[in-house]
């Protein structure tokens, strides 16, 4: 077990030469490990550089270690020492267009890698780097004062919820790592939108903080496809019974086949200890349906000898009876609030020790797409269709 510092650094105080932020960066360029906010999740950050500064990111969250890295930057140089000089025009033009519409923000860009531009730690062997310019105060001051590309997956334990309170990164990392930059919750909650540039278009390889319309928004005239990865099963769940029939997760979750190219891609993730399945209503299907159906589960359940919980939404709260944990999870009418609490309720499962979960699917649109992909990872696709 190793000293874990905690630095509490106002948003509005960020700067390269704050002392504290100086004092982190030293501890980066020295090839320790250190979390930090972005406007998305707490990330665990290392020198990007460096091959035992990586490793001990693997290490430290236990991360399987073909699943690539996203690399932070703090300014536009940076990303010119990263990515390959090979990048056709179409290439380049679509990445400007797309750094002037999201960048700093919630989007990571993955493009050609420049040979050993970073430890091969970071891409996975990969010939593609996964780039992104956090908007957010410390984060960007912490990268300009370390002086290197930094390395940064979210700072949990890998395959739990993502942490978005420096709370949850001490309680999966403290004595695991250099340090913790503590500058309160995180304003999008969900990771980062992972799309590869081609010159044929973009490929959307995991939904995050962007959503599909805003990219199709900024770039009308440039096609975007979805991996296949996140057509099989996971945007509708089509998989989850014969998986679960089973007894095996879909090929990606378990860890076989190819090396991913995007986090978030292949591992099951954001997920809390007890077992978990997601509702899904058709459309024919309302919510008082859905707090019944769910509500039968969790009886059942109960009659088992199970602590059970139940994450839902402000306007379905009061349906729940009898149940040991009912996380309220931000309102249907504004989902980016249900993005915001989303790890911090299924965390709270975990802490009210919670071995049977039954969560609430939301619309899959805009935010939606985002918050059910990580529904189902959360809940190894177990999902409970009405209407």
């Amino acid at each position: 077990m190793k000293q874990t510092h905690i630095w509490t650094i106002d948003s509005g105080a960020a700067t390269e030469d704050h002392p504290d932020i100086r004092l982190a960066a030293s501890y980066l360029r020295q090839g320790e490990l250190i979390a930090f906010p972005t406007e998305t999740v707490y990330g665990l950050g290392a020198d990007a550089t460096s091959a035992d500064a990586v490793e001990g990111i693997y290490l430290a969250k236990g991360r399987p270690s073909d699943n690539p890295l996203i690399v932070h930057i703090a300014d536009r140089r940076q990303l010119d020492e990263l990515v390959s000089e090979s990048m056709s025009s179409e290439e380049r033009e679509l990445t400007e267009r797309l750094i002037a519409r999201f960048w700093p923000g919630p989007l990571t860009l993955v493009l050609p890698l420049r040979p050993g531009a970073v430890s091969p730690r970071v891409t996975a062997g990969l010939a593609t780097v996964a780039v992104r310019m956090p908007d957010h105060p410390v984060a960007l001051a912490l990268i300009r004062a370390a002086r290197c590309p930094i390395a940064a997956p979210s700072a949990n334990r890998s395959g739990r919820p993502s942490p978005t309170t420096a709370r949850h990164v001490v309680q999966d990392l403290a004595g695991r790592i250099a340090g913790i930059i503590d500058s309160g919750p995180t304003a999008v909650g969900l990771e980062s939108t992972v799309v590869a540039v081609g010159a044929r278009g973009l490929e959307l390889l995991r939904p995050g903080g962007v959503t599909q319309r805003q990219l199709r928004e900024a770039v009308p005239d440039v096609p975007l496809t979805l991996a296949p990865e996140l057509l099989r099963g996971a945007a509708s769940g089509a998989d989850a019974q014969a998986a679960e029939a089973s007894g095996q997760l879909p090929a990606e979750e378990a860890g076989e086949g190819p090396a991913p190219r995007s986090p978030g891609m292949k591992y099951a993730h954001y997920a809390p200890r007890g077992e978990m399945r997601v509702i899904i209503a058709g459309p024919k299907a309302s919510g008082r349906d859905v707090a019944a159906h769910a509500a039968s589960l969790l009886a059942k359940a109960k009659r088992q000898g199970r602590r059970t919980g139940v994450l839902t939404y402000a306007e379905h709260a009061d349906r729940y009876e009898g149940v040991d944990r009912v996380a309220v999870c931000g309102s249907l009418r504004d989902l980016s609030t249900v993005a915001q609490q989303l790890y911090d309720a299924l965390r709270s499962f975990d802490e009210a020790a919670i071995d049977y979960i039954v969560a609430e699917g939301c619309p899959a649109e805009g935010v939606g797409e985002a918050i059910m992909n990580r529904l189902l990872k959360a809940a190894a696709y177990r999902v409970e269709r009405i209407g």
